[in-house]
């Protein structure tokens, strides 16, 4: 169970014609008896923004941060689609409202697909309302939503949190994502719900720091997307709590849907933490973690197993963060490769064990100072050409 988990909100899926394949295209999630409740997004930083995102904006601005449901499609971003994409998307967001009794303004939209393709709103709208017919709280309803908004995704991602604390209230989400991911944000959609009680400016707040400290922190291409959409909807059923408790808690959401959506990365055999540390600023350490983990020349060393320590160094030295290659240390799985700039003697039976698993740490010393920072990132692998070489 993810985002029906949390008191007051029903979810469905199924499919609306969008994908050629017939499998299922269209997901919503909404409050049990259609009445807006505290609502926040974090979007895409691109200018060229899609439609959906668009008129989610706009909902959220018009509503006051406030919303009953969130429509979500997969097979076809309608993004680069001009004002018909920006009517039907509005056009989604009135049907789920006609069903569930809400006002449009307060139904938010996320879609994801293929880029500059027009949306066949015509052909889809008939078909919301028998969807969105079936919404309930059941674990199975959750699980379809989630699989209805899958696109290259090999496995659906969700997850449910429950407050340590005994504050008592839960933090449900469901997300797609598997390539075209990159820092702020990435090719991904996700939505959260919980039972606590926060109005939207706190509910903002939190969601944004949340988003900062997960999604920001991912990369796979270091390619971002025109539809990047990190929703949250709060029910209140629970009752008011500690915000800084509410924090962590999606803190921990958006940090599982992340690395679920690394996990499944297109082509990828690896994942990969990139550390920092010693850098002359936790900003500095992170932009330095970022540099070398969207390296084209470190990914394919990462897919051979190949603990090429000079590419790193490389990489770290036009990060444009403090740096002197004296002092720069490199690690793979804690065993220390090149230390003050040079090559190290190592056990290199224990690095390459290391380097064959499934999961490798990587730790950069740049010697400077005491920020630190890491990035979740993975190899490139021969899938991730097969995948994106033609239209996908």
């Amino acid at each position: 169970m993810s985002v029906t988990g949390p008191a007051g909100f029903v979810a469905a899926g199924g499919g609306v014609g969008i994908k050629g394949s017939g499998t299922p295209d269209l997901a919503v999630v909404a409050t049990e008896d259609g009445r807006p409740v505290a609502a926040a997004g974090v979007f895409t930083t691109s200018l060229a923004a899609a439609a959906p995102v668009q008129v989610s904006r706009a909902h959220l601005s018009a509503s006051r941060g406030r919303a009953s449901a969130v429509v979500l499609t997969s097979g076809n971003a309608n993004a680069a689609t001009g004002e018909p994409g920006r009517d039907a998307a509005e056009k989604l967001c009135g049907a789920v409202a006609r069903e569930i009794g809400s006002a449009r303004e307060e139904v938010l939209v996320c879609q994801t697909g293929l880029i500059g393709v027009p949306f066949p709103i015509d052909d889809v709208e008939p078909r919301v309302g028998p969807v969105v017919e079936r919404r309930n709280r059941s674990r199975a309803a959750a699980a379809a939503a989630a699989e209805a908004i899958m696109t290259t995704d090999t496995v659906p991602k969700e997850v449910l949190v429950r407050s340590e604390s005994g504050g008592g209230f839960t933090v449900g989400g469901m997300a797609k994502g598997a390539a075209m991911l990159a820092p702020n944000m990435a090719t991904m959609l996700a939505v959260l719900t919980t039972d606590a009680q926060a109005d939207p400016v706190s509910l903002q707040r939190v969601l944004a720091q949340g988003v900062a400290s997960s999604f920001n922190t991912i990369t796979v291409d270091g390619c971002a997307s025109t539809n990047d959409t990190v929703l949250i909807l709060a029910s209140g059923r629970a009752g008011p709590v500690d915000l800084e408790e509410l924090g962590r808690s999606v803190h921990e959401v958006c940090m599982s849907l992340a690395t679920q959506m690394v996990a499944d990365a297109e082509g990828a055999t690896k994942m990969v933490t990139v550390r920092v540390v010693g850098a002359g600023s936790d900003a500095e350490a992170h932009r330095a973690a970022r540099q070398v983990a969207e390296s084209q020349l470190v990914k394919c060393s990462l897919n051979g197993e190949d603990p090429y320590w000079g590419r790193v160094v490389a990489e770290l030295g036009v990060a444009g963060v403090g740096f002197d290659l004296d002092r720069v240390s490199v690690s793979y799985g804690g065993i220390r490769v090149c230390v003050a700039g040079v090559a190290a003697s190592h056990d290199a039976a224990e690095v390459a064990r290391h380097m064959a698993g499934r999961h490798i740490e990587m730790e950069c010393d740049l010697g400077l100072g005491a920020g630190r920072g890491a990035v979740l990132t993975t190899d490139l692998g021969y899938g991730y050409i097969d995948e994106n070489r033609t239209t996908s």
